[in-house]
């Protein structure tokens, strides 16, 4: 069975702030989230999509329901496609907006669920769609951890987040992770939020109010700083914010004059 999607080479460069380059024969293209490009030789042509391309025959109606479900993922209507229109091997880099590492994924052994955020770009033929979070209480009380992304395909698709990743293999187990922490999972995992322990602790803990709970058999991939958590810490530093913990904002100033030990 011949592959659905481009098949793109690439080149992970940096440590701490990293871009990813990637090299396209002719009429191969990739696409990319709206301003995520630093840089391109000059026959790669760009055009902004409505849609992923990955159904050729998918109709107008089609494109603007997909296009309506992104918005609700707060991601752009369009995404852009950068097709090498010249002769011989291009080259075209992405980086996220802040620092962090970026992930290549080989979608061709599984499906990715990941933050609405954290997508940078794949090789044309990769779908990229919505996932509602099956669990109630993700919606309500997740934040990040309600409406995410799904990438399918069988190529190359890179994924954006902030310092340091960790990537955990569960077999059957559970981990809890900082809701904006998560960037993504594959395989038989259940996502859900659970209270941040006793109300002192999720009032004046620093941890926020919930965790996300990721259970069963697959991979999950976790950020060090997610962007939600620098730029709290920015607003702290300037002098406009209460708060410099997590995800608990300035909440946790006013709880802590009330609650004693």
């Amino acid at each position: 069975m011949s592959q659905k999607s481009h098949e793109i080479d690439y080149e992970i460069k940096g440590s701490d702030m990293q871009l990813v380059e990637v090299e396209l024969d002719p009429q191969e293209t990739v696409i990319a989230e709206a301003g995520v490009m630093n840089y391109m030789d000059a026959d790669i042509k760009f055009e902004a999509k409505m849609g992923d391309g990955s159904d050729l025959n998918e109709g107008f109606f089609g494109k603007i329901f997909k296009a309506g479900k992104r918005m609700l993922t707060g991601e752009s209507l369009f995404l852009t496609h950068f097709t090498n229109e010249g002769e011989g091997k291009k080259r075209i880099a992405f980086a996220g907006s802040y620092p962090g590492k970026i992930i290549p994924l080989d979608l061709s052994k599984g499906d990715i669920v990941c933050q609405k955020d954290s997508f940078l770009c794949a090789a044309l033929g990769t779908n990229v769609d919505m996932h509602l979070n099956k669990k109630l209480g993700s919606g309500f009380f997740g934040g990040e951890g309600f409406i995410m992304q799904k990438l399918s395909g069988d190529g190359k698709a890179f994924l954006h987040a902030g310092g340091h990743i960790v990537e955990r293999q569960l077999d059957n187990q559970k981990v809890l992770v900082d809701t904006g922490c998560v960037v993504g999972y594959r395989g038989d995992i259940n996502m859900n939020i659970e209270k941040a322990g006793n109300l002192k602790s999720m009032l004046v803990g620093g941890e926020g109010l919930f965790l996300a709970s990721l259970e069963g058999t697959g991979t999950v991939w976790i950020q060090s700083l997610p962007i939600s958590r620098l730029a709290a810490n920015i607003v702290y530093a300037s002098g406009m914010g209460g708060s410099s913990s997590g995800s608990g904002g300035g909440l946790l100033d006013a709880a802590s004059d009330l609650i004693s030990d």
